[in-house]
């Protein structure tokens, strides 16, 4: 049994990482800002990346580390600065003066065209601090991650139940199931993975926008999408709208809208984590399915 400390635990990557490491055998202590329910095998630690002493407490005596938390959607540049680059700053220090080896740290594909958005800057920022430590690190960037407690990807499955989808202006994108990328990043802390950034995937050649959001229709039983890939100056108008509308909870962000109008948001095949050590497990479209029914159980759809 190994010891792992878990950034992030409270969220959908972290959530699912956390139940994979448990029934693995590990210990988890994950940090947390608010009061969890107990549960065998997790010690949660109360602080928060901004708080260095929590943060030595939660890697003290682990054999693993693997940083998930970061700022998806920030206020301005510097909400993103402050979680991804400074978070991940402060993580590194901790881990560095607790003596830990193995480092897995959870970035994302739009590190790789940082002059997009802000997040993407801010993560491959957050992405230059690991290589430049002297930790045994690996990187990850998980493309487009869906399943069970997702809740980014909820609109488009209820625009699919009406047989609608709004999307960005033409391109392809690929996908993660939660559980591959949960057990991808399990193998990386279980044992010293490559110094290297991965680039995290299905298996696919990836999808058109188009392709997703039928494969998305036929998940919540609709055979025929409308699908109507808008241009960028309608998708800034959309997340003008939609910042109005549901204010910090928008998942159309203006941040988002510049690596949303890029057209290759698929993996590097070069990239990809060698199949000695993983290789995914779920079919997007079963995997969409198995959303879907989640969605349903929740009443979320």
């Amino acid at each position: 049994m190994s010891v792992l400390a878990v950034t992030g635990g409270t969220g959908f990557v972290g959530s699912h990482l956390i139940d994979r490491a448990i029934a693995a055998g590990h210990h988890v202590r994950a940090i947390t800002r608010r009061a969890q329910p107990q549960r065998p095998g997790v010690t949660w630690i109360d602080g928060s990346l901004e708080r260095p002493d929590s943060l030595a407490r939660l890697v003290e005596g682990t054999d693993a580390v693997v940083h998930v938390a970061g700022v998806v959607s920030g206020a301005d540049r510097a909400g993103f600065a402050a979680g991804n680059i400074a978070g991940t700053a402060a993580v590194i220090a901790a881990v560095t003066g607790a003596g830990v080896q193995r480092f897995v740290h959870v970035s994302s594909l739009a590190a790789r065209e940082p002059h997009l958005s802000d997040y993407g800057w801010s993560k491959r920022e957050a992405e230059a601090l690991v290589e430049a430590s002297d930790l045994r690190w690996t990187i990850v960037r998980p493309t487009g991650v869906y399943g069970p407690g997702d809740m980014d990807m909820r609109d488009m499955f209820r625009m699919a139940r009406w047989g609608l989808a709004l999307l960005p202006p033409p391109g392809r994108v690929s996908v993660i199931a939660v559980e591959d990328l949960a057990r991808l990043l399990l193998v990386l802390a279980e044992q010293p993975g490559p110094r290297a950034v991965l680039e995290a995937d299905d298996g696919s050649a990836g999808y058109s926008h188009v392709a997703l959001a039928r494969m998305i229709g036929e998940a919540v039983g609709r055979r025929r999408i409308l699908a109507l890939p808008l241009p960028r100056p309608l998708l800034a108008a959309g997340a003008r709208l939609d910042s109005l509308v549901r204010g910090v909870g928008a998942k159309l962000t203006a941040d988002r809208v510049g690596y949303l109008s890029h057209p290759d948001w698929t993996a590097d095949p070069a990239l990809r984590p060698p199949r000695s050590l993983w290789s995914p497990a779920t079919p997007t479209r079963d995997g969409l399915a198995a959303t879907a029914r989640w969605y349903r159980a929740q009443g979320l759809l």
